[in-house]
């Protein structure tokens, strides 16, 4: 049996996070579930919590790698929950553990696991019109080594499809 891809979805937690952001997250979770891959996420709130119902809701696996000591404390759609207790520590955690990544809004947190996932060279997709950190780096690379440019991307299918095109390469 093949491995499985994993799909990691970033942007805000509940603070920041609008109804538009949950939207957008649900979607991508679904799409993920549907395309056989598993959605990882940080297991919280927000964005966190609206992919991984997506993904729950489609029939998909939902991985939260949450910052808390305590399994507990991860959002309800998450199947499965990696507790690290390393704080925000654990955004190197989630962008290792992706094969790719979508980022919808997010503020300095998202900007973390962007960063890790770049210096990490995965494929990152940017809801470019979510706002926040996706859109400011949508379509761009974050320095001067060109490692991954960050692809603009318009919905969540768009993203899913370009995330497999690239690790599937």
């Amino acid at each position: 049996m093949a491995k499985k891809h994993q799909i990691l979805v970033i942007g805000h937690d509940e603070e920041g996070c609008t109804a538009e952001h949950e939207r957008l997250a649900y979607e991508t979770g679904a799409e993920i579930a549907k395309s056989g891959a598993i959605l990882i996420s940080g297991g919280l709130g927000g964005v966190m919590k609206a992919a991984s119902h997506g993904a729950h809701d489609a029939g998909g696996l939902a991985v939260g790698i949450i910052p808390y000591d305590k399994a507990s404390a991860a959002n309800e759609y998450c199947d499965i929950v990696i507790p690290t207790g390393m704080g925000h520590a654990r955004d190197f955690l989630t962008a290792l553990s992706a094969d790719g990544v979508i980022v919808i809004g997010g503020g300095s947190g998202t900007l973390t696991e962007v960063c890790a996932s770049y210096v990490h060279k995965k494929p990152i997709a940017a809801l470019k019109n979510s706002g926040d950190v996706a859109t400011k780096y949508a379509d761009q690379y974050l320095d001067h080594r060109n490692k991954v440019k960050i692809v603009g991307v318009d919905s969540p299918k768009e993203a899913v499809k370009y995330i497999l095109e690239q690790i599937t390469a």
